[in-house]
């Protein structure tokens, strides 16, 4: 196995086998990848070729079959819960395709959430709830609730909860799916600017003009990786 310190995830043989009654189902079939630090990766593939598997593993939201899944050097597919836990809400931050707002909530408690469930103090909390609505430039916003936002909006409070704990890996499920295009080219600009500030993306889709506007595209079909794109090789 790699130990690159510049590589943030490694997955070696990476198997994930449901057992569907008395019938095997096997989602990912031995995949091996490795993503350094500040790549912006889109994982594509069409429905049922294992994406979605993937991401949750990549995600710490499910565990192996078998393989080796080490996250910033630590293999977290030996986890316990609590700290697949901790990992999925200090070093991950999530954004999907709905935005998982609570409704009673304005934006700025939205964002403070993960930093509640890390047990950060009330000035951290204020201070970096501040800087992440800033950098996703929906600070004016911040007293709204979700229903009195626009979809680009939701989805911009949406990413500024992703990055509040300043995760290692910004993982985005076709976080453009539910806007127009206008609204989800904007939301992509943003992905960049995230991208150009030292974050690592990665970008799960089945959108072809969305995957392009990653440094590397990993193409997965019936739980194995098809091909791997490098831009500008």
């Amino acid at each position: 196995m790699n130990r690159d310190n510049n590589i943030v995830i490694s997955a070696h043989d990476l198997w994930k086998i449901y057992q569907m009654g008395r019938q095997e189902v096997h989602a990912l079939c031995g995949v091996t990848f490795n993503i350094h630090h500040n790549e912006m990766v889109a994982i594509m593939g069409p429905s049922g070729s294992g994406k979605s598997t993937l991401m949750n593993l990549i995600g710490c939201l499910d565990t192996p079959s078998r393989g080796e899944y080490l996250l910033k050097g630590e293999n977290v597919s030996e986890f316990s819960e609590n700290d697949l836990a901790r990992i999925r809400n200090e070093e991950i931050g999530f954004v999907f395709q709905v935005f998982n707002l609570l409704p009673r909530a304005d934006a700025f408690h939205n964002v403070e959430l993960p930093l509640i469930y890390k047990g950060a103090s009330k000035k951290e909390r204020e201070e970096k709830v501040h800087r992440a609505l800033q950098l996703v430039e929906i600070d004016h916003r911040m007293d709204h609730k979700p229903s009195e936002l626009s979809g680009g909006e939701r989805q911009r409070v949406a990413i500024a909860r992703a990055l509040v704990n300043e995760p290692a890996i910004l993982l985005a499920d076709e976080p453009t799916g539910n806007l127009d295009t206008k609204t989800g080219q904007e939301i992509l600009n943003l992905f960049h600017k995230i991208h150009e500030d030292g974050n690592t993306l990665i970008v799960v889709t089945h959108d072809p003009e969305i995957a392009e506007q990653a440094e590397r595209i990993i193409y997965i079909r019936d739980g194995k990786i098809e091909r791997e794109v490098k831009k500008g090789a």
